[in-house]
C-alpha cells in the first residue's frame, strides 16, 4: 500500500528556542513537506527572526526552503520580545553560524499570499508567532481561509492562567489586534461556507503539558548514536565540572555548529544534539527561576505535530475572541465553552493531547535526523 503523500506545510515563525525545535521537527519528518516559512517579529526582532531561521534549517540540512521576512512590528503596538526567555539571540546558550543563504525576495506576507493562490487548498499553515503576518496577508488577500487547506496555531490560554500576565499567553499578548483579526475572518468565512476547515487552537491547555526533561535529552543523544552523558552534562550547564574546558563547544557554553558533520573535539556531542542541549539550557534555566522545575515547555513542536497527526489532539469546536482592550484582560483569549454569546464556532480548541506520543515521535525523529546529519567520523 502506497504512503501517503506528505503534508504541504508553511511555517509561520518567531525563532525562538521552541519555533528552532519545531522546525528540526518538520525537517525530520518524513510526512512533512515543508514549502515555506515565514518570519515574525515575536521572540526576537523579525530581522534575528530571520537569520536564526537560516541557520536552524541549515544545520537541518533543509538550506532548499524558502525563508522570507515578515513583518516587523505588531499590527498597532510597540514591539515587545522575549529574550529573556529565549536569550539574547533567541536560541538560548546555542551558537549557530552566520547563514551562508540569502532571505527571500519575496517578503513573508507576499509568499502567504502567492502560496495560497497557487496552491488553493493543499496547505496547512501552521502559525508559532504572534498573529501579525497572517493579519496582514488578510488584509491583502480575504479569501485566505477558503485557499488554506487548515490553519494551525500556537497562542491563547482559555481554562488555564496565561504564561505572560494572569489572563494572556505570549503571542496572543505581542499582537492581540492582529489575533481578533484572524478570528474575525475566519467567523465570516465560516458563517458564509460551513464547509472552510475552522482554526485549530493549541494554547498553554494543551502545549505545558508535556514538559522536556533533562532526562529527555539524554534519551535524544543515546537514540542518535552519541553519547547521553555528555548531553545530559550540557543541558544541565555541569560539562565544565565534568572535566571539559570552557569554550570548547562541550561545556554547555555554546554550541558551535561549523564544521563538516562528525567536526568537533573527540568525544563532543553531536553538532545538532548540542544545538539541542545548549538552546534548551536556558530555556531550563528560565523555567526552573519562574515554574519550579528544570525542564522547559516546547509549544512550537507539539502544534506541529498535530498539524502532521490531527489524532494527538481532542478538541472543541468554539467561538473564539480575543480582548484587545488594556488592563488585567489585555490579550486573553476567550472561548464560549458553554454557548454564552449565541455565536457558532469559529475555532477548533484544543482540550486535551497524547503528549507521551508526542514526546516519543520529537525525540525519535530528531534523534534520527542527528544521527543522519553528524553521524561520529562524518
Amino acid at each position: 500500500m502506497p504512503l501517503p503523500a506528505p503534508r504541504p506545510l508553511i511555517l509561520d515563525v518567531d525563532t525562538g528556542i521552541d519555533d528552532a525545535m519545531a522546525l528540526l521537527y518538520v525537517a525530520a519528518s518524513p510526512d512533512a513537506e515543508l514549502a515555506a516559512v515565514t518570519c515574525v517579529a515575536g521572540n526576537v526582532p523579525a530581522v534575528q527572526v530571520a537569520a536564526n531561521t537560516l541557520a536552524v534549517l541549515e544545520l537541518a540540512g533543509r538550506p532548499d526552503v524558502e525563508v522570507a521576512l515578515g513583518r516587523e512590528n505588531p499590527i498597532l503596538r510597540p514591539l515587545r520580545t522575549a529574550e529573556d526567555t529565549h536569550g539574547p539571540l533567541g536560541i538560548g546558550h546555542a551558537q549557530l553560524p552566520a547563514p551562508a543563504r540569502r532571505l527571500s525576495a519575496r517578503s513573508g506576507v507576499d509568499l502567504l499570499v502567492e502560496e495560497a493562490v497557487r496552491r488553493p487548498g493543499e496547505l496547512t499553515l501552521v502559525t508559532l508567532g504572534p498573529l501579525t503576518n497572517l493579519a496582514a496577508a488578510l488584509q491583502v488577500e480575504p479569501r485566505l481561509p477558503r485557499l488554506l487547506g487548515s490553519l494551525f496555531v500556537m497562542g491563547g490560554a482559555f481554562q488555564v492562567q496565561g504564561n505572560t500576565t494572569p489572563a494572556s499567553e505570549w503571542n496572543m499578548q505581542v499582537d492581540p489586534e492582529a489575533a481578533w483579526q484572524v478570528y474575525r475572518a475566519w467567523s465570516i468565512a465560516v458563517a458564509d461556507d460551513p464547509t472552510i476547515p475552522r482554526p485549530v487552537i493549541l494554547g498553554l491547555d494543551v502545549t505545558e503539558r508535556s514538559p522536556i526533561l533533562p532526562e529527555h535529552v539524554a534519551r535524544l543523544a543515546e537514540l542518535a548514536g552519541d553519547r547521553p552523558d555528555e548531553a545530559l552534562a550540557r543541558v544541565r550547564g555541569t560539562a565544565a565540572a565534568a572535566g571539559r574546558s570552557p569554550g570548547d563547544g562541550t561545556d554547555g557554553s555554546g554550541s558551535h555548529g561549523s564544521g563538516p558533520p562528525g567536526s568537533g573535539p573527540p568525544g563532543s556531542t553531536n553538532l545538532l544534539v548540542g544545538f539541542i542541549a545548549d538552546a534548551l539550557r536556558f530555556y531550563m534555566e528560565f523555567h526552573a527561576k519562574w515554574d519550579g522545575f528544570y525542564g522547559a515547555h516546547i509549544h512550537d513542536p507539539m502544534v506541529v505535530a498535530a498539524a502532521l497527526d490531527r489524532s494527538l489532539v481532542r478538541t472543541r469546536a468554539v467561538f473564539v475572541d480575543v480582548e484587545t482592550g488594556s488592563g488585567p484582560a489585555g490579550a486573553m483569549t476567550v472561548a464560549d465553552f458553554r454557548g454564552l454569546t449565541g455565536r457558532p464556532p469559529n475555532a477548533e480548541v484544543a482540550i486535551e493531547v497524547d503528549g507521551a506520543v508526542f514526546l516519543d515521535r520529537w525525540l525519535e525523529r530528531v534523534s534520527a535526523l542527528a544521527a543522519r546529519r553528524f553521524a561520529p567520523g562524518g
